[in-house]
């Protein structure tokens, strides 16, 4: 028995739901898109969202013209204001990221996607920092200095990977970056940029980036980098599979950024994980498991102890970097798949995101809150071995000694695991249709919901004593509050028809 204190030991951070990913910006215009957005804002409360390709060619930002036989360029808003507008609408605020390279400033041809986005220097320097300048000051004519001095702004994505950054010229970007992080603080000197936005396999990026900042006295506000954790990909038709490292490689990936930057310019500054997830690639089925959400619950719940943000990589399945999604669950990173069917791992975020902010307790498999009312919340889960074995008989017990009010409590217990909060074992039941019918989605939607059920327990010295037992890749969200008894006194529960007699 696990006896939780009283006195609380700090305060729970939000780090793990301060920004999330999405597909490609102009995503953003599509009505599923708007409509996933809503539900997980509302449900979960991210409070920003990063993705690619703002100034991409399907954004329209950059758009070169000839007049009387010269070059000119014009910069167009129309769908940034759009997506920026849909977004504030639902409360949420943009994480921006400067990329790709318009098709009308590359200097080559070389793409990354299905959509193609340039990922090539430009070949006009002055035209680059012209547009990224032109950029800034519209969101903040439009949106205002204030609000827009809230926005994290990104210079590009991943530029140590040939796929993002043309041959991952360390010098080139390190050009970039300076050019766009001096065009972005022309327009403001409070804006806040940063970068380098690395990939986990990035070897001296950092460190390095930190050199050259401090020679070439270039602004940075925050250090970007991702975390993902699986090995190399093993491609099946639409699909791939992959191993993954225990979940505590992501929380190294997590600190790794502070550990090195220690005695730098760039020491203590805040560290934003601008993407994570536990594999890279959009097509793994393991993005879609409640062995995914068990995997990742002590990620969420440890996190914030070694960054400043970590944001999942991504809200939604409405997300094309491979293509149009082939069926509804081809292994997609969001924590809904395209027409709102949530996975287990939105529940882990949903729970979390019904935790109180007094932290009580933290362990290897449960985190005990309280809010400020009194109402105890605890989430558990059951660990899992991250080869997909289940050591023994693939149930996990845990009991703690909660503190509580005198008398009883009402106790609720949210549970997902193999058999409930899981929409894809009913959907591999029912065939795996690719494009599930009206009524097979509402099918879907009804098993994606949690297993509930609810008791009171005694409260014993201020104490109420939980068992808890978790199936195979179960995680549980268990809520506490004291029963005031409002019953009338002439009321007999013991007259009720039907009533059980135990």
């Amino acid at each position: 028995m696990i006896r939780v204190p009283a006195a609380p030991a700090g305060r729970l951070s939000d780090a793990w739901r301060y920004c999330v990913g999405t597909g490609r910006l102009d995503l953003a215009l599509r009505r599923d898109y708007q409509d996933s957005l809503a539900l997980v804002r509302r449900e979960i409360g991210f409070r920003y969202i990063r993705g690619h390709g703002l100034l991409s060619d399907g954004m329209g930002v950059h758009r070169p013209y000839t007049w009387r036989g010269a070059r000119h360029v014009r910069h167009s808003f129309t769908y940034v204001d759009q997506v920026v507008d849909a977004l504030l609408a639902l409360g949420i605020r943009p994480f921006l990221e400067l990329g790709f390279m318009p098709g009308g400033l590359a200097s080559g041809e070389r793409t990354v996607f299905w959509w193609r986005g340039n990922v090539t220097p430009p070949r006009d320097w002055k035209e680059w920092a012209e547009l990224v300048r032109a950029t800034m000051a519209h969101l903040v004519d439009r949106y205002g200095l204030d609000e827009v001095r809230t926005w994290p702004v990104e210079v590009w994505n991943e530029p140590d990977l040939p796929d993002f950054w043309q041959d991952a010229d360390e010098r080139v970007y390190h050009r970039l970056y300076e050019v766009t992080a001096h065009a972005v603080k022309e327009v403001d000197a409070a804006l806040q940029v940063g970068g380098p936005a690395l990939s986990p396999a990035a070897d001296g990026w950092l460190e390095r980036f930190a050199e050259f900042a401090e020679r070439r006295d270039v602004p940075v506000d925050f250090v970007s980098r991702h975390a993902y954790s699986s090995g190399p990909a093993q491609h099946v038709p639409f699909g791939t599979h992959q191993t993954l490292a225990p979940a505590s490689a992501l929380l190294e990936q997590f600190a790794a950024p502070r550990e090195r930057l220690k005695g730098t310019r760039l020491a203590g500054l805040p560290v934003h994980i601008t993407e994570f997830n536990s594999s890279y690639r959009p097509d793994n089925p393991v993005h879609d498991t409640a062995f995914h959400a068990a995997y990742l619950a002590p990620v969420l719940v440890h996190g914030a102890d070694h960054a400043d943000s970590f944001s999942y990589w991504t809200f939604s399945d409405v997300f094309e970097e491979t293509g149009v999604p082939t069926a509804l669950f081809h292994g997609g990173f969001g924590l809904l798949t395209h027409r709102q069917v949530k996975k287990p791992t939105y529940h882990l975020y949903a729970f979390l995101a019904r935790m109180g902010r007094e932290l009580l307790a933290r362990g290897e498999d449960h985190l005990v809150t309280r809010h400020a009312d009194g109402r105890v919340t605890v989430l558990a889960w059951a660990p899992v071995d991250a080869s997909g074995a289940t050591p023994g008989p693939g149930r996990h017990r845990l009991r703690l000694s909660v503190p509580a009010g005198p008398g009883e409590v009402f106790v609720r217990r949210s549970t997902v695991d193999e058999e409930h909060g899981n929409a894809r074992t009913a959907w591999q039941r029912m065939g795996s249709p690719r494009s599930p019918r009206p009524h097979q989605l509402d099918v879907l939607r009804e098993a994606a919901e949690p297993a509930r059920d609810h008791r009171r327990l005694p409260a014993a010295d201020g104490r109420v004593d939980l068992d808890l037992t978790l199936s195979r890749h179960g995680i549980a969200l268990v809520e506490l509050e004291p029963v005031e008894d409002q019953a009338p006194p002439w009321w007999d529960e013991r007259r009720l028809l039907g009533r059980d007699p135990e």
